[in-house]
């Protein structure tokens, strides 16, 4: 059975932070709710030292692309309305 491979890039604009703690707290979080739901790897990829920009990295695997992909999916889908993190782009992509 081939093992299919996810990975979503989501990069998120945080208009009320006013430190680094203000997104910690943020992207905590996110990782956290994420974690708890879904089956997936996620961490912070870029902009660390940047306080108004979230860059997260979701990585899912599993044995049917499109159930990786609707996971992948729903998380984007969650980010959308996320009510302090607007998001400004992401890449989704099937390995």
């Amino acid at each position: 059975m081939p093992l299919e491979a996810g990975v979503l890039e989501v990069r998120l604009f945080l208009r009320s932070s006013q430190s680094l703690k203000d997104k910690r707290r943020v992207v905590r979080s996110i990782k956290d709710r994420v974690s708890a739901r879904f089956n997936v790897s996620v961490a912070e990829v870029d902009d660390q030292d940047v306080w108004q920009s979230i860059v997260l990295g979701f990585a899912a695997v599993g044995s049917d692309s499109e159930i990786v992909r609707s996971e992948l999916e729903t998380i984007l889908n969650q980010l959308r309305v996320h009510p302090e993190a607007e998001l400004c782009d992401y890449d989704l992509q099937i390995l």
